[in-house]
């Protein structure tokens, strides 16, 4: 049985041994001597963590327009970093996933009954993914890993508090975010600078996590304050945006992370906290949410709105896409409609519900089958899969070494169940400024894979 789990999740994976019949990889390092003479190249990862902390800063702020053109150099810049590369080459199991996912998608072009649209969601994807490749290299060294770490959570912090600013002195609707029925159709859902609740949560889910880890890992009362400011912000802001899903995926986020800290501090912890302490703090914490839903009214009226079936608008209005979009994934089982909302807005409308137009599915799982099919979506679960289990080992290690950055690993797989979470019924995943911060965290854990030396595997 570990046989089968350790070759599902490439436990055993040896890049040397894969990558020597590879034509493609002898491309890197093919200019390393230009390397060695430019000045700028010297500096290749400092340039690279100021280039990837500049889509961070001005993410929130900026249209997706111009994060796509800043993607899209940054996929240059790597490019003339790979092919100058004199390192490691940093391959590992969740860069044979991502590469595995991107060529799902691009049979699903390939199939697609609207190509052009599907190609041009093939080439955001690119964009994505090819940021993913470049922060696994950059965050291979410690010291650009906390600054990249440091620049979310400092931008994320003036998000959230413009969003708590709103709550307090109002902010007008851009959408009938509540159901007119209800008891809370006047209230309030705060959106900050990103202009809409939902895609608020998710983004604020990286920073919540990361910031939760920074109170452990960040040295002096000043820094700690600050992180738990950060945490305490973060998390307000969240609850005033009113998302349903976005509350379920913060308990979601914080359930993992105590599980997973709780491992972390294992070896300091007695018999009797081993063997209670997880249980006594799920309960507490389920005590406490709790009584939260029966004291706080709004809390309690848009927590039974989620079991309320059909007579809430905004669960009336998914079901009615959801079943829409299981009648595409029908028609299209195998390699989906292609990759992008392009093709998503072209097909669609021959499926949909009279009064029942949408841009996407409304859950991240749908719509990646709808878009690679369920041959994509089984590629999508996989590579959750080999993250997670990746992130545990590297986990487990940095635990062993007393290396603190196994916190922040902590952290990223938080974040990875929190976004997933929410991803069940709503695809904010799939805007820039959420799916960056997406492949940010895999990328976190994919840089702190273990390499064996080229002699320690011919061994």
């Amino acid at each position: 049985m570990d046989n089968i789990w350790n070759k599902l999740t490439f436990s055993c994976f040896s890049p040397y041994r894969w990558l020597s019949g590879s034509y493609l990889y002898r491309t890197v390092g093919l200019l390393s001597q230009w390397q060695q003479g430019s000045f700028l190249l010297r500096w290749g990862d400092t340039l690279g963590a100021l280039l990837i902390s500049i889509v961070f800063i001005f993410g929130p702020f900026i249209s997706t327009g111009l994060i796509g053109v800043w993607l899209t150099a940054l996929a240059v810049y790597w490019g003339i970093l790979t092919v100058s590369d004199q390192k490691n080459p940093g391959i590992t199991p969740i860069h044979f996933m991502v590469a595995l996912y991107w060529i799902m998608a691009a049979i699903a072009v390939a199939f697609s009954p609207v190509k052009t649209a599907a190609l041009s969601g093939l080439i955001k994807l690119s964009l994505y993914l090819l940021f993913f490749l470049i922060c696994a290299r950059i965050l291979r060294a410690p010291r650009f890993t906390n600054w990249l770490i440091t620049v979310i959570l400092l931008i994320g912090l003036v998000v959230s508090s413009y969003g708590v600013r709103q709550n307090f002195f109002g902010v007008e609707q851009l959408a009938t975010w509540n159901d007119p029925a209800s008891e809370l159709a006047q209230a309030t859902r705060v959106y900050s600078y990103l202009g809409n609740p939902n895609l608020l949560c998710a983004y604020l889910f990286p920073a919540i996590a990361l910031s939760i880890g920074a109170i452990f890992i960040w040295r002096g009362w000043l820094p700690k304050t600050l992180a738990v400011t950060m945490v305490l912000t973060n998390s307000t802001c969240l609850y005033f945006t009113g998302s349903r899903g976005g509350w379920i995926g913060m308990i979601a986020l914080l359930v993992v992370f105590m599980s997973l800290l709780i491992l972390w501090f294992w070896g300091l912890l007695s018999n009797f906290w081993r063997k209670w302490l997880l249980t006594l703090v799920l309960g507490g914490f389920t005590g406490l949410a709790i009584v939260s839903v029966m004291m706080v009214e709004p809390l309690r009226l848009r927590v039974m709105s989620i079991f309320a079936g059909r007579e809430d608008s905004s669960n009336n209005f998914r079901m009615n896409v959801w079943i829409a979009v299981i009648n595409i994934i029908r028609d299209y089982p195998l390699t989906g409609i292609g990759p992008g909302n392009g093709t998503f807005n072209l097909v669609y409308p021959h499926y949909m519900s009279p009064k029942y137009s949408a841009l996407s599915a409304y859950s991240i799982f749908l719509e990646t089958a709808v878009e690679t099919g369920l041959i994509g979506l089984g590629i999508l679960f996989w590579l959750i899969i080999v993250t997670l289990n990746q992130g545990v080992q590297q986990i487990q290690r940095l635990r062993l070494e007393h290396n603190s950055q196994g916190l922040w690993l902590i952290a990223a797989i938080s974040a990875i169940a929190g976004i997933l979470t929410q991803g069940l019924v709503d695809t904010v995943w799939y805007r820039p400024q959420v799916n960056t911060l997406w492949w940010f965290i895999v990328a976190l854990i994919a840089s702190q894979y273990q390499f064996q030396t080229r002699e320690q595997e011919i061994k």
